[in-house]
């Protein structure tokens, strides 16, 4: 009769019912929340952490802006008469291309109706022949200057030269171009021709901004906010871009109030003439609250906001949090977080990722 016996597994084989040693070292989510990261596994997420500090934050407002160009900085350039475009000296400039102030930029060939030209031919014909008969006159009054009384020679010339004068204006109208010019130094914005294209009198076909100069209008729609403004910050990608508030509209535009902002600095080449942009406005009133990055806040899967914060040295802590906005860059916790407590400001989105 057979009996079964317990059987021991040798060294090189490994229990069904043991943990594996590398679950057990990997980043895993804990029962409670939390999540374990190793310190190899931190730094190859590259996790970042830093201490926070509580403080009187200023009130922020949050603005839909659009970039527009500076008026005394940029400018446009249209045609002023109905003609063809014809390429400059250079040539016709493409969008982003460098110009200066005074360059011609292209020409427009001025069109006219075919009976239009004509009249001005036979004009400049008329005027012509009359000029070859006072010249003549001239000359033979001067062949008689002993008997002529000076004055008649006088008005002879005068009337040659009016002539001249005079044929000369019609014949540049008939093949005279309309140069357009660029108005200041800068960029091409926009090109809105090509050679040979015709174009109307007023239309738009080039626009020239600075990038270095550019001006930022928000519309509010609270009026009293124009009163009790701070000041104000741009922010491109994670560079914070400080505006200067140049005053408020006096009219309303759609029910809210334009605010104009000034902005300089070599971080507006990254901006764009009618780019929508976010404006923090931070007004005079403050608010108590923690100042963390913007790349600290992350979104559970119930849509709730929170900040991880490391209570080990292998140990992040979720946070819910409420926020309000601060400059674009940082926000304001205003509940959630005190102050002394390390937060992740690099890798958040990976560690709460982590399951």
């Amino acid at each position: 009769m057979l009996i079964a016996m317990p059987g021991q597994a040798g060294g090189d084989h490994d229990q069904g019912n043991a943990p594996a040693a590398s679950g057990s070292e990997g980043p895993q989510r804990q029962s409670d929340g939390s999540v374990f990261l190793p310190k190899p596994a931190q730094r190859q997420l590259g996790v970042r952490t830093s201490m926070t500090q509580a403080g009187d934050l200023p009130r922020t407002v949050e603005l839909n802006g659009k970039v527009l160009m500076d008026p005394n900085a940029g400018g446009r350039v249209q045609a002023m008469l109905a003609g063809r475009i014809e390429p400059g000296p250079g040539g016709l400039p493409t969008g982003g291309q460098a110009v200066r102030k005074g360059e011609v930029l292209a020409w427009v060939l001025p069109s006219a109706a075919p009976i239009e030209r004509s009249n001005q031919a036979a004009q400049l014909a008329e005027l012509r022949a009359g000029k070859a008969l006072a010249d003549k006159r001239v000359a033979r009054l001067r062949e008689l200057a002993d008997t002529v009384p000076r004055k008649e020679i006088e008005a002879a010339e005068s009337e040659a030269a009016s002539l001249a004068e005079r044929a000369a204006a019609v014949s540049a109208g008939l093949g005279n171009r309309d140069p357009l010019v660029a108005p200041v130094t800068g960029v091409i914005a926009s090109a809105n021709v090509v050679a040979g294209q015709v174009v109307d009198a007023r239309e738009l076909v080039f626009e020239i901004v600075d990038p270095s100069r550019l001006r930022i209008e928000a519309l509010a729609f609270d009026a009293a906010l124009a009163s009790d403004v701070g000041s104000a910050t741009l922010a491109i990608g994670n560079e914070r871009v400080p505006l200067v508030f140049t005053g408020a509209a006096r009219s309303l535009r759609e029910q809210a109030l334009p605010m104009g902002f000034r902005a300089e600095g070599a971080a507006l080449s990254k901006l764009a003439v009618g780019q929508p942009v976010r404006v923090f406005v931070q007004t005079k009133h403050t608010v108590k609250g923690v100042a963390v990055p913007v790349a600290s806040l992350v979104k559970t899967s119930a849509n709730q906001t929170i900040v991880w914060v490391k209570s080990g040295p292998e140990r992040f802590e979720p946070r819910p949090v409420t926020t309000e906005p601060l400059d674009g860059v940082t926000v304001a916790v205003t509940s959630g977080l005190g102050a002394g407590e390390r937060v992740a400001t690099q890798g958040a989105t990976l560690i709460n990722q982590v399951r």
